[in-house]
């Protein structure tokens, strides 16, 4: 099916007028509908692959279209798919877009808002990606001494939040029912992105895990932003959410709590069958 969408866009890239005049464009819509439909087709198709693997197919499609402002909308219309895509990993896709063919010029953005904005998601994303060891932050306690985290040795929750933020309540409020299933060993570090002290303090009293005692809650933040865990871990809204496993590797990241859940349930699966292999045969 790939290769028949492969073949299939080639023919409609082949069957393109080539456009010299950059500001002529009123019927770009019309022109493009039919190579459009069959990119979707092609992010579907290619939805199993790695990201390196999506990196190379994409790379080479891009190479293909010698019409600059037809490799122009291909490549744009690839970053604004990966860049909002909904599959956890797939980010990865946008940044080589950005990295191998925005950056360098060799396709250019339409405006200096719409660079502006790859650049901004490509620096706030390539550091915390799927696979990748997660960098460790230094943050403070309520108390006002420091921790470093994620720590060494268990699987970690870092919820990244603001009291101000309505979808940040919400979250936090459905946040127990689902962590009341972990039956391993969890750190559950909770963030505050904020500055105001008594609003963090009603945050800590309001949010408790109690009777959870696989889980260790952990209240921190950092007011004056020296750790850098905006562009460390993208944290340009919130919530975001990331879960690390015990070696410190990113497992889940821009998670909502129904992902936080199915994190879980695949952490009990993979734990299960590790136990199951430990018991030696009779």
């Amino acid at each position: 099916m790939r290769r028949r969408i492969i073949l299939a866009i080639a023919c409609v890239l082949a069957s393109l007028p080539v456009r010299v005049d950059a500001q002529a464009q009123p019927d770009s819509l019309d022109r493009y509908r039919g190579l459009d439909s069959l990119l979707t087709e092609f992010y579907t198709a290619l939805q199993p692959e790695s990201v390196e693997a999506k990196n190379a197919e994409f790379d080479a499609l891009i190479s293909t279209c010698h019409d600059s402002l037809t490799r122009q909308h291909v490549t744009l219309r690839i970053l604004d798919h990966y860049m909002h895509s909904r599959v956890m990993g797939e980010e990865g896709v946008a940044i080589h877009i950005y990295d191998k063919w925005l950056e360098p010029g060799i396709v250019k953005a339409t405006s200096e808002f719409e660079l502006m904005d790859a650049e901004l998601f490509a620096n706030c994303n390539r550091r915390s990606l799927i696979g990748m060891k997660a960098e460790k932050i230094t943050l403070r306690k309520p108390s006002g001494g420091t921790m470093t985290i994620p720590e060494d040795g268990k699987i970690s929750v870092l919820f990244f939040y603001d009291t101000s933020c309505a979808k940040c309540r919400l979250e936090s409020m459905a946040l127990p029912s689902v962590l009341e299933s972990v039956d391993f060993p969890m750190n559950f570090y909770a963030v505050y992105v904020g500055y105001d002290k008594r609003q963090w303090r009603a945050f800590r009293r309001n949010f408790k895990l109690k009777g959870m005692k696989n889980i260790r809650l952990v209240h921190l933040w950092d007011p004056e932003m020296d750790s850098d865990y905006q562009i460390i871990y993208g944290v340009v809204a919130t919530p975001r959410m990331f879960v690390t496993w015990s070696d410190g590797e990113i497992i889940g990241r821009r998670l909502e709590v129904v992902n936080l859940q199915q994190i879980i349930d695949y952490i009990k699966i993979v734990n299960g069958t590790q136990e199951e292999k430990e018991v030696p045969e009779s």
